[in-house]
């Protein structure tokens, strides 16, 4: 036995230390071991010393021993490969990818009971308004104090007299509960031939274990939920796990709910939103091999399957993939990787795959399967655009004639209406018509949103609120004060005056914040006691309501604005998805598109259907400006409190920027989001051709560097948020 072990901590500043083994301690690479730095005893994963070389080669004698070996599966080599990957491609330190395998520090002692609380619907005799405010925003939620007073927005002592009061109880929680077992051929579909012979190919992709990126290209509403569902299924058959990445998180209580109805029990959840304990049994499962099916966010990419035989990601054209903080990954680009590591099949779900998507399926390396038609005999929509210019609405109005008049006769035959419009609260901007003094967040680039249904002001950027002030601050006018523009709860508001009798609902992340709100608003639908939805980028995707009929987009230029490379593709992929939400059952549908450029290619190609040539002008535009998939970027951003430190910090990166052929450094500029969450951002934008490693260049060139303290430096390789 080696009486060394090299050990990748959880801690992010440091690389990977060696300890000494004792003897009794049965340690091999993947081994996750306690062990001490300091006066602490930190988490940790054994590590091969040819996968992670140490700066500091330090003698026996000198190494302090590990302090004990977690009972658990060691992480597997293809998930070690996977992180040494993820860290050297998104240049992160290993430690913060690790950190995403090991996400449940509960899950790494054995097991146990805990005591959750929970309301008990009685009010205490001492009410306060924190108290008020806690047992509102707790609801019907459990969890432990510190996880009921992050979701009140109360301190621990609140939540504690609550309990103290009687209004909030202790239960006991087994965490380590087995799931059941999904059932493969509990409700097996009735599948049209065209989705028949695209199962065959996805469940020979499963049976051959080997690794296949297949791209499930089908239009809304033709069924490859059910189509990959089959190799699911055959997963499952074969004693094998499987992952199924999801966008949002909004979208996973429905998801659960189609695949109970298929395998007769749910599969294995994994997001933000689970309680600690329900992380910690999730966790166990996912390693001990007993989760047959996880069904979660993209943090789930990275937990420790014990037998992983197939990933699918559904909505795989979707931007939230792609992680914006911490590590800088995307997780469509990531799973196939894991795929090739794992020597298993990745299948793409979507009616509108990426650029980058299909490029990979032109140059052969990705399979295709297609499903060109609705399933069931339900027909596309038919799509129209109203040009704004020309039918104009009233005065004070956003929804124009045409849309007003179609609302009203679907409201009339007791079909339901959907209208889209991708900008949370009230308006976007509070001004003064007095002196025009514009709201802007104190902390951010950015201006204050007023949300009317909480009677706030609001920052999207970094969540900071305050009242709606009766005088203007700066010139002390009282009643002065208008809004600028339209957003969902204003839209609401329109339709609540021109349709009294319809039953609305606004659907944004402000209002389904959690899958138990997203489950209600699904069976209030499915009820039919929603007449009219206004929603955000939230209602574009995953739902099924067949007694929809038009879907209404207030702003179909909205997206278009920016300058970002994927405008025009993201606007496409929005509003098509949203024009799929019509017309999915027997009754046809009808999308009617508001627009100010009738004329502009995504307009379109959208009303003509020529999603074909659309995509093709959108691919020679960026072969021709040699960007991605066909160039490559990476952004560094650098952000400090003090703006001088910023900028000079920015110039000094900026000087040292090497000379390198095929590649040009763009700034420092300020970024578009100059200031966010109180501190001065400057960016600059490394453009290299498709075969530089531009990744060795900017880790050469950045770790030759020295900058203040307070200047943080992040690199964002493939970056799809240019603010």
């Amino acid at each position: 036995m080696n009486p060394r072990a090299r050990v990748l901590l959880l801690n992010a500043a440091l690389g990977p230390l060696d300890y000494r083994v004792d003897p009794g301690q049965d340690v091999a690479p993947g081994s996750i071991v306690l062990a001490p730095l300091g006066p602490r005893q930190l988490a940790g994963v054994v590590w091969e010393p040819e996968h992670m070389p140490s700066d500091a080669e330090v003698g026996d004698n000198r190494l302090r021993p590990l302090a004990g070996v977690y009972d658990l599966p060691p992480l597997k080599a293809s998930l070690r490969r996977l992180i040494e990957w993820t860290a050297t491609y998104y240049l992160a330190p290993p430690a913060a990818v690790l950190r995403m395998a090991l996400a449940s520090a509960s899950a790494l002692d054995g097991g146990r009971t805990v005591i959750e609380y929970r309301p008990t619907g009685m009010v205490p005799p001492r009410q306060t308004p924190q108290r008020t405010q806690a047992l509102e925003r707790i609801a019907d939620r459990q969890g432990l104090v510190r996880e009921l007073a992050t979701i009140a927005d109360v301190s621990d002592a609140v939540i504690r007299g609550l309990v103290k009061a009687g209004a909030i109880e202790p239960v006991e929680v087994r965490v380590d509960d087995p799931y059941p077992i999904p059932d493969p051929d509990h409700a097996a579909p009735d599948l049209s031939p065209a989705q028949a012979l695209a199962a065959r190919r996805l469940t020979e992709a499963v049976d051959a274990r080997d690794f296949a990126p297949i791209l499930l290209d089908g239009v809304t509403g033709s069924g490859k939920t059910e189509v990959y569902f089959e190799a699911v299924a055959q997963a499952i058959r074969g004693g094998r796990q499987t992952l199924v990445l999801l966008p949002e998180i909004a979208l996973t209580e429905p998801f659960l709910k189609r695949f109970a109805e298929r395998f007769g029990v749910a599969p294995v959840a994994w997001h933000s939103d689970l309680r600690q304990s329900q992380r910690r049994r999730a966790w166990r499962a996912i390693a001990s091999g007993e989760a047959a099916v996880t069904v979660g966010a993209r943090s789930a990419l990275f937990l420790p399957y014990r037998d992983l035989g197939l990933i699918v990601i559904d909505e795989a054209h979707e931007s939230s993939f792609k992680q914006e903080d911490g590590v800088m990954y995307h997780a469509r680009d990531v799973a196939v990787m894991r795929g090739r590591f794992e020597e298993i099949p990745v299948i793409l779900a979507s009616a509108t795959p990426a650029i980058e998507t299909r490029q990979q399926v032109a140059l052969g390396r990705y399979e295709e399967v297609k499903l060109p038609a609705r399933f069931g005999g339900a027909t596309m929509p038919d799509i129209a655009a109203i040009d704004m210019t020309q039918d104009r609405p009233d005065r004070g109005r956003w929804l124009a004639p045409a849309l007003v008049t179609a609302l009203g006769e679907t409201f009339e035959r007791g079909e339901q209406s959907l209208l889209f419009l991708n900008r949370r609260g009230y308006a976007p901007l509070t001004l003064c018509r007095h002196c025009g003094h514009r709201f802007q967040c104190p902390n951010c680039t950015a201006w204050m949103v007023e949300h009317r249904l909480t009677a706030r002001l609001a920052c999207h950027h970094c969540g900071h609120v305050m009242p709606p002030p009766r005088a203007c601050p700066e010139c002390k006018e009282e009643d002065s004060l208008v809004a600028c523009g339209p957003g969902v709860e204003r839209i609401a508001d329109e339709v609540a005056a021109l349709f009294p009798a319809a039953r609305t609902a606004i659907v944004t992340s402000d209002t389904l914040w959690s899958p138990a709100k997203t489950a209600e608003f699904v069976g209030r639908m499915e009820a039919g006691d929603i007449d009219v939805v206004i929603g955000t980028q939230l209602v574009t995707k995953g739902y099924h309501f067949p007694n929809l009929t038009l879907v209404g987009v207030v702003d179909a230029d909205l997206g278009l604005s920016g300058g970002d490379l994927r405008a025009a593709e993201r606007s496409f992929q929005q509003i098509a998805q949203v024009a799929g939400r019509a017309g999915r059952g027997a009754k046809p549908g009808r999308v009617l598109v508001q627009t100010h450029e009738p004329g502009a290619p995504v307009i379109q190609a959208l009303v003509s259907g020529d999603a074909d040539s659309f995509y093709a002008a959108e691919t020679e535009a960026r072969r021709s400006a040699n960007a991605p998939p066909f160039g490559r970027f990476a952004a560094i951003i650098v952000s400090s409190e003090n703006l001088d430190e910023a900028v000079a910090t920015a110039r000094s990166i900026g000087r040292a920027a090497p000379q390198v052929e095929g590649m040009h450094v763009y700034g420092p500029a300020p970024a578009p989001l100059a200031m966010l969450r109180g501190r001065h951002r400057q960016r600059l934008l490394v453009h290299a051709r498709r075969a530089l490693d531009v990744q060795d260049v900017i880790r050469g060139w950045l770790g030759e560097l020295d900058w203040p303290r307070g200047a943080r430096v992040a690199v964002d390789v493939d970056p799809y948020s240019f603010l």
